[in-house]
């Protein structure tokens, strides 16, 4: 899959949505893709932040992550966002981030992008399905192309079953093998999509 490019974007408070979005950059490179790993803009007030010591050590520990750009989604044919759900919608930073793209969407230049999306939430039932759904309808706006995993590989039910995309209960210890599996299925076949999509264009 040379000559693709993925921008992998994520927003991550403590560090779960970025291992998701590490994983895909690794599932990325290995189908030959290249890529940008780029996190959101953080909002969230300093005293928030500081009163969360899980939050702070992540917030260090990612310091040097570039931030993404308008350039970034100029540039990719397709883009994996991750990030966890609130209340059963997008976080903020990633909001405003999407909100941001109004001058890309008026010329044109996301429609026929590939997109898929990953999300977690700190209990089974807390929202996912919802928040990735939100996510997509950006995308249907942009005229974008979403690449749900459905159910096309048996990564996905071994990693929870969600179709929409990869999900995962942050601090149960979810965060293994399976997950990992179920990441690269979802990239790959987001990279075959972009592939089909870019010869066909």
């Amino acid at each position: 899959m040379e000559d693709l490019k993925l921008a992998v974007i994520y927003y991550s408070s403590t560090g779960t949505n970025y291992q998701l979005a590490k994983w895909a950059e690794a599932a990325a490179n290995e189908n030959g893709a290249e890529v940008r790993f780029r996190k959101v803009k953080e909002l969230a007030p300093q005293e928030a932040i500081a009163a969360n010591e899980d939050w702070k050590k992540h917030i260090e520990a990612t310091k040097d992550v570039k931030e993404a750009s308008m350039d970034d989604l100029e540039w990719a044919d397709a883009y994996i966002f991750s990030a966890p759900t609130r209340y059963g919608n997008l976080p903020s930073q990633l909001k405003q981030f999407l909100d941001t793209t109004g001058g890309l969407w008026f010329s044109g230049k996301l429609a026929n992008k590939v997109v898929s999306g990953m999300t977690s939430a700190s209990n089974v039932h807390g929202g996912q399905e919802s928040t990735l759904l939100s996510l997509y309808k950006t995308m249907f706006h942009w005229g974008a192309i979403v690449a749900a995993p459905g159910y096309t590989d048996e990564a996905i039910f071994n990693a929870g079953g969600n179709p929409y995309g990869v999900s995962v209960t942050a601090g149960k210890d979810e965060m293994g093998e399976k997950v990992k599996k179920a990441v690269g299925h979802q990239t790959k076949r987001t990279l075959q999509l972009a592939q089909w999509v870019k010869k066909g264009s």
